[in-house]
């Protein structure tokens, strides 16, 4: 969903991108649909959500069935004024979330494997970027009381920015397709294969 300035005329550089990103559709187990964009970062906004589902396969130590794998949300900025932290005039804010195998929760260099993922799901996808930065966090959740039989999760939160250098608005497509890839492996899923694109008329 677009999120504009009151009174202002939408710039054609912003429309043009979201012209783009709304022909994002539903692929293989990731879901994706329009979401209400901030109003407060920047002049114009606009956000895809994004969810992984799972399979009867994907199932906890304990043997709960996992419905969700990961979710997301992509928003896209754009300010005219090109802040000087942007390095640019659009701006790529990402959340991920995700419930990991204890195993792989407990490692200690998670923090460093999920900021790999990103670089090389940019790096596959010939995404050109400046300014990136990011966080990840570890979220432990343990039950108690009526709630002690359920299994304790450990979930991973990965947030993360960048801008974008696009010479042409088509070139965000390579973006949202590298963000569907960060999704897609930090569910534990490949990412989406050869010839297979969440933006229908894109080649991969």
């Amino acid at each position: 969903m677009v999120n504009t300035s009151p009174l202002n005329r939408i710039p054609s550089e912003f429309s043009a991108v979201t012209s783009v990103l709304r022909e994002a559709r539903n692929t293989n187990n990731v879901s994706i649909s329009e979401i209400p964009a901030p109003a407060r970062l920047a002049p114009y906004s606009y956000a895809l959500g994004a969810e992984v589902s799972a399979d009867e396969t994907f199932l906890r130590a304990s043997g709960e069935a996992i419905d969700e794998l990961a979710t997301g949300r992509i928003v896209v900025l754009y300010d005219p004024s090109s802040p000087e932290e942007w390095e640019g005039q659009f701006r790529v804010v990402s959340y991920i979330r995700a419930e990991l195998e204890h195993e792989l929760g407990n490692e200690t260099m998670l923090g460093t494997v999920a900021w790999t993922w990103l670089e090389e799901a940019l790096e596959a996808n010939d995404c050109e970027v400046v300014a990136a930065g990011g966080t990840t966090t570890r979220v432990l959740s343990e039950s108690f009381g009526t709630l002690a039989d359920r299994s304790s999760t450990i979930d991973l939160e990965l947030r993360a920015s960048w801008t974008p250098v696009i010479a042409e608005p088509e070139l965000i497509g390579d973006h949202f397709e590298a963000w569907i890839d960060l999704l897609c492996t930090v569910a534990g899923l490949p990412p989406l294969p050869e010839g297979v694109s969440a933006l229908p008329g894109r080649r991969r």
